[in-house]
């Protein structure tokens, strides 16, 4: 069962590929493009923490708002890695299997996304919806039924 943002795997895998691309730009000619190595660094960062902001807002439709952000921040790391590859800051090889890592995880989101948005749970904000809360947990009233 998922109980915090660290249980899913997506988030999982996009905290992985963030590793992998801080000692991408930590390492030779990449580390001193300053603009590139900021860009990707933080776009890299997005992924994860958009999943877990997501998460933490507990609800279906905001969850799925910051998964889009997430997922469109994994598209422009793929990008990224590109302008990387042009640069010969990354051999081809790791190019291609940070892209194929940056591409599964697209394809995850947006499975991901495209499940909440079929699933009937709306998030766990909407499983008391009989009653209307307050700052004060004793001022708590009855939701009145029209």
């Amino acid at each position: 069962m998922i109980k915090k943002f660290e249980d899913l795997g997506v988030w999982q895998e996009a905290r992985e590929l963030c590793k992998e691309i801080f000692s991408q730009i930590s390492e030779g000619n990449f580390s001193k493009d300053f603009a590139l190595v900021n860009q990707i660094n933080r776009s890299s960062g997005s992924v994860m923490d958009n999943i877990a902001e997501g998460f933490g807002r507990s609800g279906n439709k905001e969850f799925i708002q910051y998964l889009s952000i997430s997922k469109a921040s994994c598209t422009e790391v793929k990008s990224q890695l590109y302008r990387a590859l042009d640069r010969n800051y990354l051999k081809t090889e790791k190019a291609e299997e940070l892209n194929a890592k940056t591409q599964s995880l697209i394809n995850q989101l947006g499975g991901f996304i495209h499940y909440l948005k079929q699933s009937e749970y709306k998030g766990s904000k909407f499983k008391d919806t009989d009653l209307v809360y307050f700052p004060n947990h004793e001022s708590r009233i009855d939701n009145p039924k029209s």
